[in-house]
């Protein structure tokens, strides 16, 4: 099938073209104040009843110690938590890093003298 190509090239009118966008950026504003309106009665409405509960516990003050102290105490806590490996565990995970890096670094320093004595011509 033949192709019809037109000889002139169509150009758009760049004022009808910047009518349209200040169109729809109208209309975008329009929307998001509309959704701003909305998201501001919800947020009074939340402030109003964080208010009311502030209210209530004023009255009860939550004597809570602050301090490096209680920090501590906490950090031991969850280290308390915390499922530590056994010590035959860890035997087997120190023999398997260390096999890994002798493996890897004999294995590249191989790969580093066949570079080099490719690059010497022998």
């Amino acid at each position: 099938m033949a192709k019809f190509v037109k000889s002139e090239r169509e150009l758009p009118d760049i004022d009808q073209e910047m009518e349209k966008l200040k169109k729809s950026k109208k209309k975008q504003k329009k929307a998001s104040s509309e959704k701003d309106t909305k998201k501001k009665e919800k947020d009074n409405k939340k402030d109003n009843k964080k208010k009311e509960k502030g209210k209530k516990e004023k009255k009860v003050k939550n004597k809570k110690k602050h301090g490096i102290f209680s920090f501590l105490k906490s950090v031991k806590s969850e280290v308390s938590k915390v499922k530590w490996p056994s010590k035959k565990d860890m035997v087997k995970y120190s023999a398997a890093t260390l096999s890994f890096i002798l493996f890897f670094s004999l294995f590249f320093y191989v790969i580093d003298l066949l570079f080099a004595l490719l690059k010497t011509g022998v």
